[in-house]
């Protein structure tokens, strides 16, 4: 786990991981900061990984969130659910867009960096009536 990532998460309320884990000692690590809520990615694979769920639902106040690694995989209509955000993870692009009044979310990649893809988290403030994101960028320096 990049101690730059933790250092962004560190505060936070809840922390949801949308796959691609990689190995149970990230999740130990996350939840040495907050509660954590996390999906099975397609590089998730051994015992520790078929214990996380392929999608979950967050209920936070009262904003629904849908969790799923892929969201090519999505197979319901997320306004119809009444979800107020789907987070995915899979592409490793950094992504905040509202589509139909649902806000979809894919934070990047905190892990290993995927080809010229940015390092980054992604922040949801959730407040009555409110749901913001933000992708933050870690700033972690490109191998030379």
């Amino acid at each position: 786990m990049r101690p730059e990532a933790l250092d962004r998460l560190r505060g936070s309320d809840l922390i949801v991981h949308c796959g691609d884990v990689g190995a149970p000692a990230v999740l130990d690590a996350l939840r040495a900061l907050a509660p954590v809520r996390a999906v099975r990615g397609n590089n998730d694979r051994g015992p520790w990984a078929r214990e996380l769920p392929t999608s979950d639902v967050i209920e936070v106040g009262s904003h629904v969130l849908y969790v799923i690694h892929d969201v090519g995989d999505l197979d319901l209509e997320p306004a119809a659910a009444r979800f107020t955000a789907v987070l995915s993870g899979h592409s490793h692009r950094p992504l905040v867009e509202e589509r139909g009044g649902v806000l979809f979310v894919n934070p990047g990649s905190a892990g290993p960096r995927r080809f010229s893809l940015p390092v980054a988290v992604a922040q949801l403030v959730l407040s009555s009536g409110r749901c913001d994101a933000r992708i933050i960028e870690l700033g972690v320096a490109t191998a030379t």
